[in-house]
């Protein structure tokens, strides 16, 4: 059996990597696909050696460009690679472009799709994210879901329930896989950072980057953070461009906020497990928080992934300074470590999704 796994963008990438190990465990003929949506070494290349995935059989670089150009490149530079491989199984994960325009180019040529993350929904379809979510699922002949919440909507949506499987989470597979090399890496020594008495922030997500309100209000919360505990801060290439557009970068954040480079996944689980309080819009670290039960501040006015609240170690508070600071305070004044695993989320996920697809 050949199964090719498409993948383009940083989130993807953690994902695949368990998942493309336990496929070839199986005995199956596992390729990759990277469709360079993310195409800078820090985003792309650095995880590959990190995670040790195997190199793609084909690079598409697609490249940048609005949404919908990219998309459509994607699609037009996958569609000959497909036809000439013709695999059993295409495999996409998550929601990003790359995800969605894999999964119409497979459906078009008639292959059969497995979606892993199926299911999530934030219900905000102003997010380009969500449209991605759900025209993927209509597609999938397969449906992996990660937690219960993503079965029912699929149920929902009128998906036939032979084709849902709740398997757990993917990206904890690779957590587990990798925690112990993180911490001893000890990256916040590296940054002079004391165990248990900093926070890490991470910030990206348009609605908190493009709009100068927005991000404004994000980053003095931050600054707020730093006169409790030091401040961490990887900026994200877009950020860092926002911030500079809007000649924010000496006005807003102060001394005890350190603004360093994207981080590799190592290092960023690694300043997880080590840190007292996490404030981010990303969707992966959401997931990560909650496993490592380290409180996360999600800077999110909703989520697709509910179980991170409804296990007691995320909470949802927008993009309002007000919000944020209240749960900044609330968060330092609890325990270090607060709500419970998933079950399911046990590092096996990738084990069974790679059992289902050998089975046909």
């Amino acid at each position: 059996m050949r199964v090719c796994v498409v993948a383009g963008a940083r989130p993807n990438f953690m994902k695949i990597a368990p998942v493309v190990r336990a496929l070839t465990a199986r005995g199956l003929s596992a390729g990759i696909i990277h469709t360079g949506q993310h195409y800078d070494e820090r985003m792309s290349d650095a995880f590959f050696r990190e995670l040790d995935i195997p190199q793609p059989f084909a690079k598409l670089e697609a490249g940048s460009g609005t949404p919908i150009a990219q998309t459509a490149e994607i699609m037009k530079r996958l569609e000959p690679v497909l036809v000439a491989d013709r695999p059993d199984w295409v495999v996409v994960v998550g929601d990003v472009n790359s995800t969605v325009a894999a999964a119409m180019a497979t459906s078009k040529l008639g292959l059969r799709l497995a979606h892993v993350e199926a299911g999530l929904r934030s219900f905000d379809r102003t997010m380009p994210e969500e449209l991605n979510r759900i025209v993927t699922d209509a597609l999938s002949d397969r449906l992996f879901a990660s937690e219960p919440c993503a079965v029912t909507n699929l149920q929902h949506e009128g998906i036939d329930e032979s084709r849902i499987f709740l398997v757990g989470n993917v990206m904890i597979d690779t957590l587990q896989t990798n925690l112990e090399r993180a911490r001893a890496g000890k990256p916040h020594a590296r940054f002079d950072l004391e165990p248990g008495n900093f926070a890490l922030a991470t910030l990206h997500r348009p609605s908190n980057v493009d709009i100068r309100e927005n991000l404004v209000s994000v980053l003095s919360a931050i600054d707020y953070a730093s006169k409790k505990l030091p401040v961490l801060l990887p900026l994200h290439p877009r950020t860092r461009k926002r911030i500079d557009e809007f000649g924010l970068a000496e006005s807003i954040l102060g001394s005890r906020v350190r603004i360093v480079e994207p981080l590799g996944y190592l290092d960023t689980i690694g300043l997880i497990d080590k840190s007292r309080l996490v404030l981010t819009d990303s969707g992966g670290m959401q997931e990560e928080t909650t496993f490592l039960r380290v409180p996360c501040i999600t800077l999110r006015e909703n989520t697709e992934r509910p179980i991170t609240v409804e296990m007691g170690s995320s909470r949802l508070v927008g993009s309002q300074y007000e919000s944020i600071v209240a749960a900044i305070d609330a968060a330092l004044s609890g325990p270090g470590r607060i709500g419970t695993v998933p079950s399911l989320w046990d590092g096996r996920a990738a084990e069974r999704i790679a059992e289902n697809l050998a089975a046909v």
